[in-house]
């Protein structure tokens, strides 16, 4: 069907536009685009609307257009490096080549050489990218020298001058920051600074996605819920650690704007793209209100909204925030109603179609923050979800190397190839130590330590981009510490409970300990406490001090 907006006639991903391509001897244009992506737009505006292009592209290739945020494991197997991506692919669905934003003539360009080629070499000229070759992932122990190495990273990478890892674009990192706040508190400390003073919007809440400079200047003003969240998670343990009331302001301040923006009235839609003038975020409300407002896509993604939830309990872990406390559980009930069918996790359901089932970070972030609402808010329901939930993903996902997979290996093109990404491994490895810690279940356990170890060879070479790797790793070399409290939740000893200064704590109201009693756990050491006062000194005994 045509698209009146860019003149190319783009199809659906999916078998039908792969055979159509088959049949009609054609290689496949892939576009790769968002709601939130100021370049896809930009583009449509000045390449595919443009009479010529949009004809030789209807004319020499079968153009599929694919929604980032909807497709995930798309955007992972042909992301050319940012959006717009622009991808060439045989009919099978390997790669011939791409690109990111093109205008007219580089488009014009590209289009050619691409016509050229296939011309000469056909879908002999397809390949496959190595991090889909099918090779086991690089296995190895899993040691203490995990969490030193990256450690190590966080001193060799840190930006002194400007804060935040690296020396080009700065990008947020919220769990590289979780790291760094249990192990380089200042460093940790210093990033939420800057990019509470730079990606921070002071007038509508939210944070950008990122700086284009070094210096947390230049930031790109798509928010997109899934970074929000996590970084109001790394703001609210900020807080945990200091007690500093100026890391609150930011998540109170976020979670009014996505309720304001992004809530479509179940649940939280996924994004909100830069506003169509570019001075837009340069003026105060009363200006911005008087100016077309930015995209928005009201979309409800699994994992964004437990990624959400998560944070918001966190939050309320630590404040007692109502607000946040509510909008956890709709979130929650939401996702566990709408997008949970037996442990399977359902990307998004929209009135038009049904997204992807059995994606890694989907299952990982459901499974993380339903054992954070049994922790914060004492649902036993909630562990039940979580526990159906990683049951499918151990069941379907896991390979008998350790390693999980993104997703199942069905589909077309090179979605029938099996990647295991190291970030979703580490995700689903952190929720299935906390759920264990909740359970008693050993199971859990042995699937993380199977799915850290299956990367364990390659300790040596994982930056600061994946610090999380060693946060799991440290937990499997040492205990998590764990707070069974013989009190529900809210009570003084569960308060006490959540605001031990440790992150990676797992803490279970209502169980099964003496009334009024706190029995704090460090592997095989144990202490009693009764009163708040006691259980924090029973933490530092047995921790020697957080």
């Amino acid at each position: 069907m045509a698209d009146d907006k860019t003149r190319v006639e783009w199809r659906r991903w999916g078998p039908d536009a792969f055979e159509e391509a088959r049949t009609s001897e054609k290689p496949v244009l892939l576009s790769l685009t968002a709601t939130w992506c100021d370049g896809c737009h930009e583009m449509d505006v000045e390449t595919y609307a443009e009479p010529r292009i949009a004809a030789n592209v209807n004319d020499g290739f079968v153009p599929v257009r694919v929604d980032v945020d909807r497709h995930p494991r798309v955007r992972e197997r042909y992301n050319m490096g940012g959006f717009p991506s622009t991808v060439f692919l045989t009919p099978s669905g390997d790669l011939l080549t791409g690109a990111t934003y093109l205008g007219p003539d580089g488009m014009r360009q590209v289009l050619e050489k691409v016509r050229d080629l296939w011309t000469e070499k056909g879908a002999e000229a397809g390949r496959i990218p190595r991090a889909l070759a099918g090779k086991p992932t690089p296995a190895g122990e899993v040691t203490a020298r995990i969490e030193e190495h990256l450690a190590g990273q966080l001193d060799e990478k840190y930006d002194h001058r400007f804060a935040g890892w690296g020396d080009g674009a700065k990008f947020p990192m919220p769990r590289t920051v979780e790291f760094a706040l249990k192990r380089a508190r200042e460093q940790g400390l210093e990033t939420l600074g800057a990019i509470r003073e730079s990606l921070f919007d002071d007038v509508e809440g939210g944070f950008f996605r990122y700086a284009d400079a070094p210096d947390w200047t230049d930031p790109h003003h798509e928010k997109l819920l899934d970074s929000n969240a996590a970084l109001c998670r790394a703001f609210a343990n900020g807080y945990l650690y200091t007690g500093d009331e100026e890391f609150l302001g930011p998540v109170r301040e976020t979670l009014d704007f996505l309720a304001e923006n992004l809530w479509n009235g179940a649940a939280f839609g996924g994004s909100l793209g830069p506003a169509e003038e570019s001075d837009y975020y340069e003026g105060d409300a009363d200006a911005r209100g008087e100016e077309t407002g930015p995209r928005r896509d009201l979309t409800a993604y699994a994992g964004a909204n437990a990624l959400a939830a998560d944070a918001f309990l966190t939050f309320a872990a630590y404040t007692d925030d109502e607000r946040a406390t509510d909008y956890a559980r709709r979130t929650l009930d939401y996702v566990a109603s709408s997008l949970v069918d037996d442990g399977v996790v359902t990307h998004y359901r929209a009135s038009e179609e049904s997204g992807e089932s059995h994606l890694l970070e989907d299952h990982a972030r459901v499974v993380s923050a339903f054992v954070r609402a049994r922790q914060v808010v004492g649902d036993e329901g909630a562990l039940e979800t979580a526990r159906s939930v990683a049951d499918v993903a151990i069941d379907e996902l896991q390979e008998p190397e350790g390693a999980f997979r993104d997703g199942p290996e069905t589909d077309v093109g090179l979605l029938d190839k099996p990647l295991r990404p190291l970030d979703g491994n580490v995700e689903m490895a952190d929720a299935l130590l906390d759920l264990a810690a909740v359970t008693g279940e050993d199971r859990y356990e042995d699937a993380a330590h199977d799915a850290i170890a299956a990367f364990g060879g390659a300790w040596d070479r994982i930056g600061v981009q994946v610090a999380g790797y060693g946060s799991v790793a440290a937990r499997l070399t040492r205990s998590t510490l764990v707070v069974e409290v013989g009190a529900p939740a809210r009570s003084d000893l569960h308060r006490a409970a959540m605001r031990v200064a440790d992150h990676e704590k797992v803490v279970l109201p209502g169980a099964d300990v003496p009334e009024g009693e706190a029995v704090v756990r460090l592997g095989d050491e144990e202490a009693s406490a009764t009163t708040p006062d006691e259980l924090m000194a029973a933490v530092s005994d047995l921790d020697g001090g957080l």
